[in-house]
């Protein structure tokens, strides 16, 4: 593929979005495009949650059992303790079908496992170390991008480009309107600590008196996160490293050891917790999404899964259009008449069709969005909250928590774990496209 040619899809951002849906557009015969503006995917503190719903779209495309062959941990509940009582919120076994398990996955294994499946079909390019610098528009329609990486300065224009590179795209302004904010009055300090010798059963979430703090299992260390104020961080500092590192033991006595590996603030990332939204998705030739279109909070793990999702939902509604559209271009490229032949009127209305399925692809994940989204910012507002007083939560969580029955948890797990509409690819993405892939005929 040269840069003059027009690809049927470019994907702006190597994250899960755009690597699945480069995958699943190369898989049914089209030529793709993904752009990743970093070197490698080694990236730290992004979301590491694989979610049933994901496990099983590995599934029905004959991924999951070569996934789950990388050092991944699987875990069947989701545990917190809530001031020294230990609580069951979610029971992922309880789950119907063979993906009832939440898996842990730093997300560069999942994005290196994407990229060498994907690199096996024909159709797909993947292209590191290459920031998108622009939209290229033309009368009124997006028609690639201007990109600059090792070969230098260069545009790719493809029939579909997508916006997949997260809440900092800069691609998405090109639909005309800023997201629109949900207050959050949270953010997220997210660190490293080595797991003890004699390390608690995998918890999720210790609350206590000073706070709220995450430990995601990765192996012999936790990937930790505390829960502070919005804008909080500058006073966290002023009261220095020990003071820091006794709140952490006070809601986890078990990390009162650990807690002191952190010698330095460089150690601490702050993450400015947003949950926002596009009002417009698309435009002629252009879609955004994931954390692109709808930035999501990192309340119950969801985000990836939910870009994922609409990767997906984008693959099964536009896959049938741009291989008609590209036989279509083809055969009026091969037309040297002259005179506007009937398969390049066909290309026109087909690209009108294009469009058309982009608003439906929106209509479809906005849905689902709204109802999470709703969700996570009543969870911060309402459980979340920064402290106040001597408290974290309400008194009333430590209690309604201790009673959660069996259904009840297997209501929240279906709600983490499978969400509101779980897309499954469609037979044209079933379809191998490259014998050598070794996936279904």
């Amino acid at each position: 593929m040269t840069d003059e040619d027009t690809l049927d899809c470019v994907v702006a951002g190597g994250g899960p979005a755009g690597m699945v849906l480069g995958y699943l557009l190369a898989r049914a015969g089209l030529r793709v495009t993904v752009l990743e503006k970093h070197a490698d995917f080694l990236r730290d503190f992004r979301g590491d949650t694989i979610h049933p719903s994901t496990l099983t779209l590995l599934r029905e495309l004959g991924l999951v059992e070569d996934f789950l062959r990388l050092p991944v941990n699987r875990v069947t509940t989701l545990d917190a303790v809530v001031d020294g009582t230990r609580v069951t919120v979610a029971d992922f076994g309880a789950l119907p079908g063979p993906d009832a398990v939440l898996v842990l996955a730093p997300q560069w294994d999942l994005l290196d496992f994407l990229a060498r499946r994907a690199g096996r079909l024909p159709g797909f390019r993947l292209l590191m170390s290459t920031t998108v610098e622009r939209a290229v528009v033309e009368r009124g329609r997006v028609v690639g991008v201007e990109v600059s990486g090792p070969d230098g300065e260069r545009t790719l224009r493809a029939a579909l480009t997508v916006a997949a590179d997260g809440r900092g795209s800069r691609l998405r302004e090109v639909t005309g309107a800023p997201p629109v904010e949900s207050g959050v009055p949270v953010d997220v300090l997210w660190f490293h600590l080595p797991k003890p010798p004699d390390a608690p059963p995998d918890t999720l979430a210790y609350v206590g008196g000073d706070g709220l703090v995450l430990t995601i299992d990765r192996g012999d260390r936790y990937q930790a996160g505390h829960i502070i104020a919005k804008g909080g961080f500058d006073a966290l500092r002023a009261a220095g490293l020990p003071a820091f590192r006794g709140r952490l033991a006070r809601v986890a006595p078990h990390l009162e050891g650990p807690a002191r590996t952190l010698t330095d603030w460089s150690q601490v990332k702050l993450l400015s917790v947003q949950v926002n939204r596009l009002p417009q998705w698309h435009r002629p030739g252009f879609i955004a999404i994931g954390d692109a279109a709808h930035a999501m909070s990192p309340m119950f793990g969801v985000g990836v899964n939910y870009a994922v999702q609409d990767a997906v939902a984008l693959a099964n509604a536009l896959a049938p259009v741009l291989l008609r559209l590209k036989e279509a271009r083809n055969r009026a490229a091969d037309d040297r008449s002259g005179a506007t032949p009937p398969d390049r009127r066909l290309a026109e209305r087909l690209a009108g069709e294009l469009d058309s399925a982009l608003a439906a692809v929106q209509r479809r994940r906005e849905r689902p969005v709204r109802r999470m989204q709703r969700l996570q910012v009543l969870g911060h507002r309402r459980i979340a909250r920064p402290p106040r007083g001597d408290r974290f939560a309400p008194r009333w969580v430590g209690p309604v928590l201790r009673v959660v029955t069996p259904r009840l948890r297997r209501r929240v797990a279906h709600f983490v774990g499978v969400g509101f509409l779980p897309e499954h690819p469609s037979p044209l993405l079933l379809r191998s496209a490259h014998p050598a892939d070794g996936e279904i005929e």
